[in-house]
């Protein structure tokens, strides 16, 4: 899978809330409403990215979780980034 032209990456930037990135990843960082809440969440995610085969970078501190998504294959940025960020922001928080 090739990585995405940097067009292509801010037009799916513009479609995830408070998404940004952080050269050849996307990240963001989430505020759970007690530590509890961040793990129950990281656990969630580990579902999802599980069955995507795509696995981000996770930091938790304490009620804040930042997720960092890139396609270490692909050198870059690629649609299984997005696609797997977009799921995460359906898990609500």
């Amino acid at each position: 899978m090739p990585p995405l032209a940097d067009a292509e990456i801010a037009a799916a930037l513009a479609a995830l809330p408070d998404w940004e990135r952080a050269g050849d990843a996307i990240v963001k960082t989430f505020e759970c409403e007690s530590f509890p809440a961040a793990i129950g969440f990281v656990v969630r995610i580990g579902f999802l990215a599980e069955k995507a085969d795509h696995h981000p970078d996770l930091d938790i501190r304490w009620r804040k979780v930042t997720v960092a998504l890139s396609t270490h294959s692909a050198g870059g940025l690629t649609t299984r980034d997005f696609d797997l960020a977009g799921e995460i922001e359906a898990l609500g928080v």
